[in-house]
């Protein structure tokens, strides 16, 4: 069984990392290379990073940054925002990322998740579902969880693996930020769905949440921001709380973690 995977979230705005609840009223949470830095050496699985503001204004995802990150940490990163054509990935590819999330872009025009997969592979392409539980549904949202569309989670989802999606990274926009947990019923309606792997977003706030999001959400891996960027949840110690519980993760170089 693949090691279940945690991953830190830096959303990035003005090139700081900041965190909000519900997408809006957001606070500083510092310096994204170094927040990076420090994560790996925690013994984070990956992170991803996001330009929350991109799309909703329009500009190219923050390649300089990317270019920081890629010199400063060891482990995996995937970086979205703005992201809209070929051209965007090759250059964000070529700066270091490993992976790259779609979101906005993808629900306007589904074909690039085709073509990211068919020029660049699977494995390079996550497809970023932001949605909302409203009337009994979960809407899917563009521009950073501002305007709602007429797509629904699991019929986009299962559409995006079907065009070529690696990865289906699912923030629910209910949970976000307000620490009660994963949404656990529809993470778990995804995993038995989709024959691709699934990330967990939106709503961590104690090491029993991501416990829950494994087991309950049956999610391949828990993504989270606050809890991390304020020093609320350490990732060794999750790690090593998750595994005394029989989640599989991975504590290979546990000795060279951070505390």
């Amino acid at each position: 069984m693949l090691a279940k995977r945690i991953i830190p979230c830096l959303d990035v705005k003005d090139g700081t990392t900041v965190k909000g609840i519900h997408f809006v009223n957001f606070r500083d949470a510092g310096d994204p290379v170094e927040l990076g830095a420090g994560y790996s050496r925690m013994g984070a699985d990956e992170l991803v990073y996001l330009d929350i503001t991109a799309s909703h204004e329009g500009r190219k995802t923050f390649t300089e940054l990317v270019k920081r990150v890629a010199a400063q940490i060891s482990i995996p990163f995937t970086v979205g925002g703005g992201i809209n054509e070929l051209a965007d990935v090759e250059r964000l590819l070529n700066a270091g990322a490993d992976k790259i999330s779609v979101n906005s872009a993808a629900l306007r025009r589904p074909q690039l998740i085709d073509e990211i997969a068919h020029n660049f592979g699977s494995q390079v392409c996550v497809v970023a579902i932001d949605a909302k539980h409203e009337a009994d549904a979960w809407i899917c949202y563009l521009n950073g969880g501002r305007i709602p569309t007429a797509k629904q989670l699991l019929p986009w989802a299962e559409e995006a693996a079907q065009r070529g999606a690696g990865e289906i990274l699912f923030t629910s926009m209910t949970h976000d930020g307000v620490k009660d947990g994963y949404a656990n019923e529809a993470l778990a309606a995804l995993a038995d769905r989709l024959p691709v792997p699934v990330i967990a977003s939106g709503g961590a706030g104690t090491t029993a949440h991501f416990h829950d999001a494994f087991t309950l959400g049956k999610a391949d891996a828990a993504l989270a921001a606050s809890v991390f960027h304020f020093g609320e949840i350490n990732i060794c110690e999750l790690k090593r709380e998750l595994q005394a519980q029989g989640v599989n993760v991975r504590l290979e170089n546990e000795s060279n973690y951070e505390l």
